[in-house]
Protein backbone atom coordinates (compact mmCIF):
# COMPACT_ATOMS: atom_id res chain seq x y z
CA UNK A 1 0.00 0.00 0.00
CA UNK A 2 1.39 3.78 -1.06
CA UNK A 3 1.71 5.86 2.13
CA UNK A 4 1.15 9.40 2.06
CA UNK A 5 4.92 10.80 1.90
CA UNK A 6 5.67 13.84 3.99
CA UNK A 7 9.36 13.20 3.98
CA UNK A 8 11.55 16.74 3.62
CA UNK A 9 13.93 15.07 1.25
CA UNK A 10 14.74 12.18 -0.45
CA UNK A 11 10.43 13.23 -0.96
CA UNK A 12 7.88 11.56 -2.28
CA UNK A 13 7.69 11.60 -6.60
CA UNK A 14 5.39 11.49 -9.41
CA UNK A 15 4.06 8.08 -10.39
CA UNK A 16 4.91 8.49 -13.89
CA UNK A 17 8.77 9.43 -12.37
CA UNK A 18 8.46 6.35 -10.64
CA UNK A 19 7.11 4.06 -13.31
CA UNK A 20 9.59 5.24 -15.81
CA UNK A 21 12.63 5.37 -14.13
CA UNK A 22 11.88 1.57 -13.26
CA UNK A 23 11.42 0.67 -16.75
CA UNK A 24 14.77 2.80 -17.73
CA UNK A 25 16.69 0.56 -14.99
CA UNK A 26 15.54 -2.59 -16.67
CA UNK A 27 16.28 -0.84 -20.46
CA UNK A 28 16.99 2.56 -21.20
CA UNK A 29 14.47 2.60 -24.42
CA UNK A 30 15.28 -0.20 -26.63
CA UNK A 31 19.04 -0.06 -26.38
CA UNK A 32 19.93 -3.02 -24.58
CA UNK A 33 21.06 -1.74 -21.93
CA UNK A 34 20.19 -0.35 -18.13
CA UNK A 35 20.34 3.43 -17.53
CA UNK A 36 22.33 2.16 -14.66
CA UNK A 37 24.80 0.88 -17.70
CA UNK A 38 24.56 3.23 -20.63
CA UNK A 39 27.85 5.34 -21.63
CA UNK A 40 27.35 8.85 -20.53
CA UNK A 41 29.11 9.37 -23.61
CA UNK A 42 26.60 7.55 -25.93
CA UNK A 43 24.10 9.21 -27.96
CA UNK A 44 21.42 7.45 -25.85
CA UNK A 45 22.44 9.18 -22.49
CA UNK A 46 22.80 12.29 -24.79
CA UNK A 47 19.04 12.26 -25.96
CA UNK A 48 18.03 11.68 -22.11
CA UNK A 49 20.60 14.83 -20.91
CA UNK A 50 19.16 17.31 -23.75
CA UNK A 51 16.07 16.04 -23.29
CA UNK A 52 16.01 17.22 -19.65
CA UNK A 53 17.31 20.17 -20.25
CA UNK A 54 15.34 21.12 -23.07
CA UNK A 55 12.30 20.73 -20.36
CA UNK A 56 14.14 22.56 -17.86
CA UNK A 57 14.43 25.62 -19.63
CA UNK A 58 10.47 25.07 -20.82
CA UNK A 59 9.21 24.66 -17.72
CA UNK A 60 10.99 27.51 -16.15
CA UNK A 61 11.19 29.41 -18.62
CA UNK A 62 14.95 29.59 -18.53
CA UNK A 63 17.00 32.48 -21.72
CA UNK A 64 19.13 30.92 -23.44
CA UNK A 65 21.83 32.49 -22.17
CA UNK A 66 21.69 30.26 -19.04
CA UNK A 67 23.41 27.46 -18.59
CA UNK A 68 22.14 24.08 -16.64
CA UNK A 69 24.23 21.91 -14.90
CA UNK A 70 23.65 18.40 -12.73
CA UNK A 71 26.68 18.20 -10.29
CA UNK A 72 26.95 16.05 -7.41
CA UNK A 73 28.16 17.03 -4.12
CA UNK A 74 24.80 18.57 -3.38
CA UNK A 75 23.64 22.07 -2.26
CA UNK A 76 25.94 22.01 0.46
CA UNK A 77 29.11 21.82 -2.11
CA UNK A 78 27.75 24.95 -3.42
CA UNK A 79 27.58 27.07 -0.38
CA UNK A 80 31.80 26.49 -1.15
CA UNK A 81 31.85 26.88 -4.90
CA UNK A 82 30.12 29.94 -4.69
CA UNK A 83 32.44 31.97 -2.86
CA UNK A 84 34.98 30.47 -4.44
CA UNK A 85 34.12 31.34 -7.69
CA UNK A 86 32.60 34.82 -7.25
CA UNK A 87 33.40 36.62 -4.00
CA UNK A 88 36.37 39.22 -4.61
CA UNK A 89 36.41 41.31 -2.06
CA UNK A 90 32.41 41.35 -0.10
CA UNK A 91 29.19 39.04 -0.42
CA UNK A 92 26.14 39.80 1.00
CA UNK A 93 23.46 37.04 2.35
CA UNK A 94 20.56 36.53 4.36
CA UNK A 95 20.55 34.73 7.31
CA UNK A 96 17.12 32.82 7.53
CA UNK A 97 17.69 29.29 9.15
CA UNK A 98 20.18 26.29 9.44
CA UNK A 99 21.00 26.48 5.94
CA UNK A 100 21.46 29.59 5.63
CA UNK A 101 23.53 29.55 7.79
CA UNK A 102 26.25 27.01 6.75
CA UNK A 103 26.18 28.93 3.57
CA UNK A 104 27.27 31.93 5.50
CA UNK A 105 29.58 29.67 7.57
CA UNK A 106 31.79 28.42 4.21
CA UNK A 107 31.76 31.85 2.80
CA UNK A 108 33.76 33.53 5.31
CA UNK A 109 36.38 31.14 4.46
CA UNK A 110 36.99 33.22 1.24
CA UNK A 111 36.51 36.69 1.81
CA UNK A 112 34.22 39.46 3.69
CA UNK A 113 30.36 38.25 4.22
CA UNK A 114 28.11 40.92 5.17
CA UNK A 115 25.13 39.51 6.81
CA UNK A 116 22.29 42.10 5.54
CA UNK A 117 19.63 41.04 8.03
CA UNK A 118 18.46 38.20 10.07
CA UNK A 119 15.39 36.37 11.87
CA UNK A 120 17.70 34.56 14.09
CA UNK A 121 16.38 37.25 16.83
CA UNK A 122 12.78 34.99 16.74
CA UNK A 123 14.40 31.74 16.17
CA UNK A 124 13.56 31.57 12.59
CA UNK A 125 10.00 31.62 12.47
CA UNK A 126 9.81 34.62 10.38
CA UNK A 127 11.38 35.92 6.69
CA UNK A 128 13.22 39.52 7.15
CA UNK A 129 11.95 41.90 4.03
CA UNK A 130 13.05 45.03 5.25
CA UNK A 131 16.96 45.09 4.36
CA UNK A 132 18.88 47.21 2.02
CA UNK A 133 21.17 45.27 -0.24
CA UNK A 134 24.82 47.12 -0.66
CA UNK A 135 25.59 47.52 -4.00
CA UNK A 136 29.07 47.38 -3.23
CA UNK A 137 28.67 43.69 -2.62
CA UNK A 138 29.90 41.16 -5.23
CA UNK A 139 26.50 39.00 -5.13
CA UNK A 140 23.54 38.59 -2.49
CA UNK A 141 22.63 35.09 -1.63
CA UNK A 142 19.20 33.96 -0.18
CA UNK A 143 17.39 30.76 0.23
CA UNK A 144 14.52 31.26 -1.26
CA UNK A 145 12.49 28.53 1.31
CA UNK A 146 13.73 27.24 4.88
CA UNK A 147 13.63 23.57 4.90
CA UNK A 148 14.08 23.06 8.72
CA UNK A 149 12.27 25.76 9.90
CA UNK A 150 9.44 26.49 7.34
CA UNK A 151 9.58 30.30 6.07
CA UNK A 152 9.26 31.17 2.13
CA UNK A 153 10.31 34.38 -0.10
CA UNK A 154 7.77 34.45 -2.79
CA UNK A 155 9.33 37.70 -4.23
CA UNK A 156 11.55 37.82 -7.42
CA UNK A 157 14.19 41.34 -5.96
CA UNK A 158 15.11 43.66 -8.08
CA UNK A 159 19.13 43.96 -6.89
CA UNK A 160 21.83 46.29 -7.77
CA UNK A 161 24.08 43.23 -7.69
CA UNK A 162 23.64 39.86 -8.92
CA UNK A 163 21.22 37.52 -6.81
CA UNK A 164 22.17 33.92 -5.91
CA UNK A 165 19.32 32.04 -4.78
CA UNK A 166 19.62 28.30 -3.21
CA UNK A 167 15.79 26.66 -4.39
CA UNK A 168 16.43 23.31 -3.07
CA UNK A 169 13.11 23.04 -1.91
CA UNK A 170 10.93 24.93 -3.65
CA UNK A 171 12.34 25.11 -6.97
CA UNK A 172 9.07 24.60 -9.92
CA UNK A 173 6.53 24.87 -7.34
CA UNK A 174 5.51 28.36 -8.57
CA UNK A 175 6.67 31.07 -12.07
CA UNK A 176 9.74 32.91 -10.84
CA UNK A 177 11.34 35.34 -13.25
CA UNK A 178 14.93 33.33 -14.05
CA UNK A 179 16.24 36.65 -15.60
CA UNK A 180 16.31 38.01 -11.59
CA UNK A 181 19.22 35.65 -10.40
CA UNK A 182 22.65 35.22 -11.72
CA UNK A 183 21.96 31.62 -10.29
CA UNK A 184 19.65 29.56 -8.78
CA UNK A 185 20.92 25.93 -7.01
CA UNK A 186 19.76 23.29 -5.35
CA UNK A 187 19.07 19.64 -4.15
CA UNK A 188 17.20 17.61 -6.71
CA UNK A 189 15.83 15.51 -3.92
CA UNK A 190 12.34 17.62 -3.45
CA UNK A 191 10.86 18.56 -6.12
CA UNK A 192 12.61 17.59 -9.24
CA UNK A 193 13.61 14.09 -8.18
CA UNK A 194 15.75 11.54 -6.34
CA UNK A 195 18.57 11.88 -4.07
CA UNK A 196 22.23 12.46 -5.96
CA UNK A 197 21.88 15.10 -8.59
CA UNK A 198 22.30 18.99 -7.86
CA UNK A 199 21.08 21.28 -10.11
CA UNK A 200 22.90 24.73 -11.28
CA UNK A 201 21.28 27.54 -13.57
CA UNK A 202 23.61 30.37 -13.88
CA UNK A 203 23.79 33.07 -15.95
CA UNK A 204 26.82 32.64 -18.58
CA UNK A 205 27.76 36.73 -17.52
CA UNK A 206 28.26 35.75 -13.94
CA UNK A 207 31.10 33.48 -14.99
CA UNK A 208 33.16 36.29 -16.45
CA UNK A 209 33.37 37.67 -12.69
CA UNK A 210 35.17 35.05 -11.12
CA UNK A 211 37.68 35.92 -8.08
CA UNK A 212 41.56 36.45 -8.82
CA UNK A 213 42.95 33.28 -6.67
CA UNK A 214 43.49 29.98 -7.96
CA UNK A 215 40.76 27.74 -8.24
CA UNK A 216 40.91 23.59 -8.32
CA UNK A 217 39.26 22.38 -11.60
CA UNK A 218 36.20 20.39 -10.66
CA UNK A 219 35.40 23.18 -8.36
CA UNK A 220 35.08 25.74 -11.24
CA UNK A 221 31.50 26.21 -13.06
CA UNK A 222 33.32 26.85 -16.18
CA UNK A 223 34.69 23.55 -15.86
CA UNK A 224 31.42 22.21 -16.02
CA UNK A 225 29.75 24.79 -18.48
CA UNK A 226 32.47 23.81 -20.70
CA UNK A 227 31.57 20.39 -21.44
CA UNK A 228 27.97 20.23 -21.03
CA UNK A 229 28.16 18.72 -16.80
CA UNK A 230 30.55 15.60 -18.23
CA UNK A 231 33.65 16.67 -17.66
CA UNK A 232 32.98 13.37 -15.39
CA UNK A 233 30.47 10.80 -15.41
CA UNK A 234 27.28 12.70 -14.08
CA UNK A 235 24.47 11.14 -12.26
CA UNK A 236 22.82 9.72 -15.54
CA UNK A 237 19.66 7.95 -13.59
CA UNK A 238 19.17 10.75 -11.68
CA UNK A 239 19.24 13.21 -14.70
CA UNK A 240 16.90 10.81 -16.61
CA UNK A 241 14.28 11.33 -13.33
CA UNK A 242 14.54 15.05 -13.11
CA UNK A 243 12.99 14.97 -16.64
CA UNK A 244 10.58 12.32 -16.09
CA UNK A 245 9.59 14.62 -13.22
CA UNK A 246 9.86 17.96 -15.37
CA UNK A 247 7.56 15.97 -17.54
CA UNK A 248 5.12 15.41 -15.32
CA UNK A 249 5.05 19.12 -14.28
CA UNK A 250 4.45 19.96 -17.79
CA UNK A 251 1.51 17.30 -18.37
CA UNK A 252 -0.01 18.78 -15.16
CA UNK A 253 -0.15 22.37 -16.12
CA UNK A 254 3.61 23.56 -15.51
CA UNK A 255 4.30 25.40 -12.50
CA UNK A 256 1.22 27.19 -12.56
CA UNK A 257 -0.41 24.50 -11.38
CA UNK A 258 2.04 23.55 -9.08
CA UNK A 259 1.61 26.64 -7.36
CA UNK A 260 -2.54 26.38 -7.06
CA UNK A 261 -1.57 23.17 -5.93
CA UNK A 262 0.76 23.62 -3.08
CA UNK A 263 -1.23 27.02 -1.97
CA UNK A 264 -4.18 24.70 -1.33
CA UNK A 265 -2.45 21.99 0.45
CA UNK A 266 -1.08 24.50 2.58
CA UNK A 267 -3.93 26.65 2.84
CA UNK A 268 -5.74 23.00 3.97
CA UNK A 269 -2.74 22.10 7.05
CA UNK A 270 -2.22 25.72 8.48
CA UNK A 271 -6.18 25.71 8.91
CA UNK A 272 -6.44 22.48 10.70
CA UNK A 273 -3.41 24.04 12.69
CA UNK A 274 -5.22 27.32 13.55
CA UNK A 275 -8.76 24.96 14.55
CA UNK A 276 -7.08 22.11 16.05
CA UNK A 277 -6.83 22.30 19.54
CA UNK A 278 -3.67 19.50 20.11
CA UNK A 279 -1.58 21.31 17.41
CA UNK A 280 -0.04 24.78 16.54
CA UNK A 281 1.92 26.11 13.76
CA UNK A 282 5.16 27.41 14.43
CA UNK A 283 6.07 30.36 11.69
CA UNK A 284 4.24 33.69 11.80
CA UNK A 285 2.10 34.56 9.49
CA UNK A 286 3.07 35.89 5.87
CA UNK A 287 6.17 33.72 5.77
CA UNK A 288 4.71 30.31 5.68
CA UNK A 289 6.24 27.96 3.44
CA UNK A 290 3.94 26.27 1.43
CA UNK A 291 6.90 23.24 0.99
CA UNK A 292 7.95 22.58 4.40
CA UNK A 293 5.14 22.94 7.15
CA UNK A 294 6.36 22.64 10.99
CA UNK A 295 4.17 22.74 13.63
CA UNK A 296 4.21 21.38 17.17
CA UNK A 297 1.45 20.00 19.97
CA UNK A 298 -0.41 22.65 22.18
CA UNK A 299 1.64 23.60 25.19
CA UNK A 300 1.02 21.04 27.85
CA UNK A 301 0.58 18.30 25.34
CA UNK A 302 4.25 17.86 24.35
CA UNK A 303 4.26 14.68 26.09
CA UNK A 304 2.17 13.37 23.21
CA UNK A 305 4.75 13.51 20.50
CA UNK A 306 5.57 9.91 20.35
CA UNK A 307 1.93 9.18 20.57
CA UNK A 308 1.48 11.05 17.69
CA UNK A 309 4.25 9.97 15.41
CA UNK A 310 3.00 6.03 16.19
CA UNK A 311 -0.58 6.97 15.71
CA UNK A 312 0.29 8.79 12.00
CA UNK A 313 2.10 5.27 11.39
CA UNK A 314 -1.09 3.38 11.68
CA UNK A 315 -2.88 5.38 9.12
CA UNK A 316 -0.27 4.80 6.87
CA UNK A 317 1.44 8.48 7.14
CA UNK A 318 5.41 8.77 7.20
CA UNK A 319 7.67 11.68 7.13
CA UNK A 320 6.31 14.15 9.65
CA UNK A 321 8.66 13.89 12.56
CA UNK A 322 10.74 17.37 13.08
CA UNK A 323 14.13 17.73 11.84
CA UNK A 324 16.79 16.49 14.67
CA UNK A 325 17.91 19.85 15.67
CA UNK A 326 14.76 21.65 15.97
CA UNK A 327 11.76 18.50 17.51
CA UNK A 328 8.30 18.76 16.64
CA UNK A 329 6.44 17.55 13.75
CA UNK A 330 7.43 18.31 9.96
CA UNK A 331 4.99 17.95 6.59
CA UNK A 332 6.68 18.73 3.53
CA UNK A 333 4.14 19.21 1.16
CA UNK A 334 6.31 19.09 -2.32
CA UNK A 335 4.67 18.72 -5.87
CA UNK A 336 4.12 14.95 -5.48
CA UNK A 337 2.37 15.70 -2.05
CA UNK A 338 -2.00 15.31 -3.19
CA UNK A 339 -4.30 16.75 -1.67
CA UNK A 340 -5.89 13.19 -0.76
CA UNK A 341 -2.27 12.93 1.50
CA UNK A 342 -3.24 16.24 3.23
CA UNK A 343 -6.58 15.40 4.04
CA UNK A 344 -5.05 12.28 5.29
CA UNK A 345 -2.68 14.13 7.89
CA UNK A 346 -6.01 16.07 8.75
CA UNK A 347 -7.95 13.54 9.39
CA UNK A 348 -5.44 12.23 11.51
CA UNK A 349 -5.27 15.15 13.79
CA UNK A 350 -8.40 15.54 14.07
CA UNK A 351 -9.24 11.75 15.04
CA UNK A 352 -6.27 12.42 17.56
CA UNK A 353 -7.48 15.31 18.98
CA UNK A 354 -11.11 13.18 19.65
CA UNK A 355 -9.25 10.68 21.62
CA UNK A 356 -7.77 13.35 23.20
CA UNK A 357 -10.81 15.08 24.09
Amino acid sequence: MRKHIFNAGPCKLSDRTLKNTEKAVEELESCGQSILEVSHRSADFQKVFDNTVSLFREVLNIPDNYSILFLGGGASLQFCMIPFNFLSKKAAYLDTGAWASKAIKEAKLFGEVEVIASSKDRNYTYYPKDFTIPSDADYLHITSNNTIRGTEFFEDLDSPIPVIADMSSDICSRPIDVTKYAMIYGGSQKNLGPAGATFVIINNDLLKKVADRPIPTMLKYQTHVDKDSMFNTPPCVNIFAIGETLAWIKEMGGVEAMEKLAIKRSDMLYAEFERNTMFRPVVEEGSRSRMNIPFLLAEGKEELAKEFLDFCAKKNIVGVKGHRSVGGFRASTYNACTIEDCQALIDAMKEFEETHK
